[in-house]
């Protein structure tokens, strides 16, 4: 059956290459994870100067520093001599100064470079000084929102407020909705980071429906009901799904958790909300604690997600077990990532050459697809060079 052939109620998935290819997982990095907003941190794991985090977005290793003036600055994790890696560990402190171990050039935490061996020598071409801001560390653009650095490395990044913080209003349907959750007070209860042997794509899609939730999601369908009939949350503007009648929190076995987050509404309480920032940004919202999910992609066929479970400030402080809580969602992820992990290696059969079939309680993966596609800059995803 081709494309054209398909019912009504069927629509084609991306082609299998989508998920394998080489060639289109680099016009990927190139033409969307290196030209959108990126989350790249919590900021609150970088509190103090000289804490940093090198994270891998495209084929760029970025460093997000916090500098002594108290700002998170973003910069290539390239040094500008002979392009050495200044930074191997994925996360540490310095003292003062970024230091690369080649040839000891060094630079300040605002990028600037400060000392190099005969430093005083060096001229540029017209034979003055050289200028230290400009053979600094190369800057990407950094905002700060929902408690997270976002970086982006494009030249002229595209509006933040537009694709990032629209994506969050779209979906809720209020522009206040997500700022009730106090998200940016909120601190770190628990991290668990999966590594997952799927391509990025099949990750997103199976967050972005729930057509399979009541086969492989025993635990979550017990609390949302909602689910077991396969209804896609995201799929409805401002619909949240609704505790079932004698679940009274969002734990693994429907047991209380904690007090409601203070700014809710009404139409917020008993309710979750799963958000999808594109790309590699998943947000859930329940009453008494967000989950938030960054993804970042390695290859064709291998991602890693970094999982936070975030709570009201005093039940961190106060060590209160978040357990039940935690153990809900992650056992959701490992359930999620085991049959992405079962799907990945059939995107290379003959099978599925020309991609899959949507079900009507998927058809709004198709704009998702159609989204990556215009990325690429084809109709067949393979970006020009």
């Amino acid at each position: 059956m081709t494309a054209t052939d398909e019912p009504a109620t069927l629509r084609a998935t991306l082609g299998g290459e989508f998920y394998t290819s080489d060639a289109i997982f680099t016009a990927e990095q190139t033409h969307i994870f290196e030209d959108s907003w990126i989350c790249a941190a919590r900021v609150g794991d970088l509190a103090a100067p000289g804490q940093f985090k090198k994270v891998q977005i495209g084929r760029e290793s970025v460093l997000v520093v916090r500098g002594r003036d108290g700002l998170l600055r973003g910069f290539l994790n390239v040094c500008r001599h002979r392009g050495a890696q200044l930074c191997t560990e994925s996360e540490g402190q310095v003292r003062r100064t970024l230091r690369c171990p080649y040839h000891a050039w060094t630079y300040a935490l605002d990028g600037k470079l400060v000392a190099a061996p005969n430093i005083s020598a060096l001229t540029d071409n017209t034979g003055a000084a050289i200028d230290r801001y400009r053979y600094g560390l190369v800057p990407v653009a950094l905002r700060e929102w929902l408690g997270y650095a976002w970086v982006c490395l494009a030249d002229t990044p595209p509006s933040f407020d537009d694709t990032v913080v629209g994506e969050v209003t779209l979906r809720l349907g209020d522009a206040d909705a997500i700022a009730r959750y106090g998200v940016d007070d909120l601190q770190l209860g628990h991290r668990i980071v999966y590594d997952v042997a799927a391509n990025w794509k099949l990750i997103v899609e199976n967050f972005m429906e729930c057509y399979h939730c009541a086969a492989i999601h025993p635990e979550l369908v017990d609390v949302l009901p909602e689910f077991a009939r396969g209804m896609a949350a995201q799929s409805y503007i401002g619909h949240g799904a609704e505790f079932g009648s004698e679940v009274t929190g969002f734990t693994v076995d429907g047991s209380a958790g904690f007090d409601t987050l203070p700014g809710l509404s009404d139409t917020q309480d008993r309710r979750y909300f799963a958000i999808t920032v594109r790309p590699t940004v998943f947000v859930n919202l329940v009453p008494d604690h967000i989950i938030f999910h960054r993804m970042y992609p390695l290859a064709p066929d291998r991602t890693v997600v970094e999982c936070d479970w975030l709570y009201a400030p005093d039940i961190v402080a106060a060590g209160h077990d978040v357990s039940r809580s935690v153990e809900l969602f992650h056992r959701v992820n490992q359930q999620d990532f085991e049959a992405c992990e079962r799907t990945q290696p059939a995107m290379s059969s003959r099978a599925y050459r020309h991609g899959g079939v949507l079900v009507p309680a998927e058809h709004h993966l198709a704009e998702f697809h159609q989204w990556v596609v215009s990325r690429l800059g084809t109709s067949d995803g393979c970006a020009r060079g």
